[in-house]
């Protein structure tokens, strides 16, 4: 990964990157895998991405080496906060968002072009920790956790982080909107712990971001979380 770092830099129409480690579980855990990575990119148009996937040395590099991958591409219906003190999609519905909120900071909403249905929603919270909140956030993981495991709802999660324990992010896959919402509001578990981040001020930097998926391809787990279902329309 740190080899991939300047190819990336160069690359044509590449907006916004971060290359990402993973944790073992279904979300945030102490733990790391070090055999899965991923790459959350915004690209200023899908030509851009198609180029990359079909020239770029690092991609072709993955598909080599992976055993198994997925992709999925994404376009923001509404962002919150931000990322390294910047938005990372700016207007939303100016390009596509590939891969796998700060006080203060930028919101957008309604992105042209991409109206939410009854269709499946990835989410991607992310957040940078304050070192002396890191004990009560890990703490408070494995709550959370047990609660995603319950929800119906939730097609697949994956905790990664651009840095271990300090920086951490969780991409997840849900059916649609209403099993987001079961999940944010109805679990008094993870009320609880929105209202101690909030409370006690854990983060120092933090994002949240809701997206329709357009298309998927490969497997993650041996499977296409999103195989069968209706996707959103191409931005």
């Amino acid at each position: 990964m740190a080899f991939d770092r300047p190819v990336l830099a160069r690359t044509p129409g590449l907006v916004f990157r971060r290359l990402l480690g993973s944790g073992r579980g279904a979300s945030t855990s102490l733990g790391a895998d070090l055999r899965r990575w991923a790459l959350f990119a915004v690209w200023r148009g899908e030509r851009d991405l198609d180029a990359f996937l079909a020239r770029s040395p690092v991609a072709a590099r993955w598909r080599d080496e992976a055993v198994e991958s997925w992709q999925v591409r994404l376009v923001p219906l509404a962002s919150r906060g931000s990322w390294g003190g910047v938005d990372p999609f700016g207007p939303l519905g100016t390009g596509p968002a590939g891969g796998v909120p700060s006080r203060g900071g930028a919101g957008r909403a309604g992105a042209p072009g991409a109206q939410q249905g009854s269709g499946p929603v990835a989410v991607l919270t992310r957040a940078s920790i304050r070192p002396s909140r890191l004990v009560a956030f890990y703490r408070s993981v494995p709550a959370v956790d047990a609660l995603l495991r319950e929800q119906d709802g939730c097609l697949a999660s994956v905790g990664v982080g651009e840095w271990p324990l300090a920086r951490q992010a969780t991409f997840s896959l849900w059916r649609d909107a209403a099993a987001v919402r079961d999940f944010a509001h109805r679990g008094r578990a993870h009320r609880r712990v929105i209202a101690r981040t909030r409370g006690e001020d854990w983060y120092a930097e933090e994002m949240f971001t809701r997206f329709a998926p357009y298309g998927s391809t490969g497997t993650w787990n041996g499977t296409d979380p999103l195989a069968g279902l209706p996707a959103s329309p191409r931005p």
